[in-house]
C-alpha cells in the first residue's frame, strides 16, 4: 500500500505541475456548463429568422394579419418585397422563410371560410429548423384565428418547398458527420500522436538522423489525407446504399473539399501539438477546441437556431465553413455562405496555422 500510496502522490504532483492540463481539463467542463447552458436552457436569446412577408390581400384582415405576424413573432426579422424576388433570395440563402397572405384572405374570412396562408420553406436547413419555424407561424395564425369572432377557424398553413428533390434530415446530417469527421482526424489524430512522439524523445532521435524533417511531416500529412478519403468513402457508400442519399454535385468536387478540409483541420492540429508541452494538455486542448466547433457549427443544426449573440464565434470557426462547404456541393443544400467564401476561410486557416505552427513547433 506504501507504494501504491507513493505512485499517487508522485502522479498528483507530476498533474499539478503541468498548469496547462489543469486549465483544460477541470476549468473547460465547467465553462461548457455555463456556455451550453446559456445557450440550451431558454436564456441565450431566441433564434433569429429573416422572413419575407408578403401581403397580397388588400383588405382589413390581411393589414391586421402582418400586424399580427410583425407584433407576435418576436424571432421573426420581417423584409418585404415583390414574391419572385423574396423566393430567390429564399433560394440563395439569405432569408430563412417567405410566407404569403393571399389575395382572398379577407373575403374568406368575412364569409366564414378557411383561408390558406402559405408558407415557402427550405428543407435543406433541417427538419428542427422547419418545424421551429412553422409552430411559431402556426401559434401566430392561432392566436389571429381565436382573436376573430364566429367558431370557425379561417386560417390554415399550407408548406411549401422551395426545393426541386425530396430532401430528408439525413440529407442534411451527412456532410456535417463528414465535416465533423475530417475535423476529429486532423485534431485527435495529429496532435496527440505529435506530442507524444515528441514526449517520447522519437522525434529527437528522428531529428538527428539524415532524414529531413519535412520528409516525416509530407508523410504524416499524406497518411492523414488517405484517411480522409477513405473516410469519405465509407461515409458516403452508406449514406447512399442505406439512407438512399441523393448526391447532387460533382464527386471530384466533393473530394477537393474533402482534401482542403482535411488539411486545414491537420495544420490545426499540428498547432495544438505545437503549444502543447505535454500529451495530458494535447488531449486538453484537443478537446476544448473540438467540443465548441461539434455544437457550433452548424453539422447538427442550423444556425438560425443558436442565439444571435453567438453570431461571431459561428462566424470564426472553420467547421462552419466545411460543414456549409459540404452540404452545398454534397446535397445540394441552400448556402449559408458564398462558396468562394467557405473555400477563402478554409485556405486562410490552413494558412495561419501552418506558419504559426511553423514557427513555435519544437521537436524535443
Amino acid at each position: 500500500m506504501n507504494t501504491i500510496r507513493s505512485l499517487y502522490v508522485a502522479s498528483i504532483k507530476e498533474f499539478m505541475r503541468d498548469r496547462a492540463a489543469i486549465i483544460w481539463t477541470l476549468a473547460f467542463p465547467l465553462i461548457f456548463i455555463v456556455l451550453f447552458g446559456v445557450i440550451f436552457n431558454g436564456n441565450g436569446g431566441a433564434p433569429n429568422y429573416t422572413v419575407g412577408l408578403i401581403n397580397q390581400d388588400n383588405g382589413p384582415y390581411g393589414t391586421a394579419l402582418v400586424s399580427a405576424f410583425k407584433k407576435y413573432a418576436a424571432s421573426f426579422k420581417f423584409e418585404t418585397g415583390s414574391l419572385d424576388a423574396e423566393l430567390n433570395k429564399l433560394k440563395q440563402g439569405q432569408t430563412d422563410m417567405v410566407i404569403v397572405i393571399p389575395a382572398d384572405t379577407s373575403q374568406k374570412i368575412a364569409q366564414k371560410q378557411t383561408a390558406t396562408v402559405q408558407m415557402y420553406d427550405d428543407p435543406s436547413k433541417g427538419q428542427s429548423d422547419s418545424q421551429i419555424k412553422q409552430s411559431i407561424v402556426q401559434a401566430v395564425m392561432q392566436g389571429f384565428s381565436d382573436s376573430l369572432p364566429g367558431t370557425v377557424t379561417p386560417l390554415a398553413l399550407q408548406t411549401n418547398s422551395i426545393l426541386t428533390h425530396k430532401y430528408t434530415y439525413v440529407d442534411f446530417l451527412v456532410p456535417g458527420i463528414l465535416a465533423m469527421a475530417l475535423m476529429q482526424l486532423g485534431l485527435f489524430g495529429t496532435a496527440t500522436p505529435l506530442v507524444t512522439l515528441r514526449q517520447e524523445q522519437v522525434l529527437r532521435r528522428l531529428g538527428a538522423t539524415p532524414l529531413p524533417r519535412w520528409h516525416l511531416l509530407a508523410s504524416q500529412v499524406l497518411m492523414r489525407l488517405t484517411i480522409a478519403l477513405v473516410q469519405t468513402g465509407l461515409i458516403l457508400a452508406l449514406s447512399v446504399w442505406v439512407f438512399k442519399v441523393q448526391i447532387q454535385g460533382s464527386i471530384l468536387a466533393v473530394l477537393g473539399l474533402v482534401v482542403l478540409g482535411a488539411v486545414a483541420f491537420v495544420s490545426l492540429g499540428y498547432l495544438v501539438a505545437a503549444i502543447s508541452k505535454t500529451v495530458d494538455a494535447a488531449n486538453g486542448i484537443t478537446s476544448a477546441v473540438n467540443f465548441p466547433m461539434m455544437f457550433l457549427s452548424g453539422i447538427f443544426f442550423p444556425l438560425a437556431a443558436l442565439p444571435i449573440f453567438l453570431t461571431p464565434i459561428v462566424r470564426a470557426l472553420p467547421l462552419t465553413y466545411l460543414g456549409d462547404a459540404l452540404r452545398q456541393v454534397l446535397t445540394g443544400g441552400t448556402p449559408a455562405f458564398p462558396i468562394w467564401l467557405d473555400l477563402a476561410v478554409l485556405a486562410a486557416w490552413t494558412l495561419v496555422c501552418s506558419l504559426v505552427a511553423v514557427r513555435l513547433f519544437k521537436w524535443e
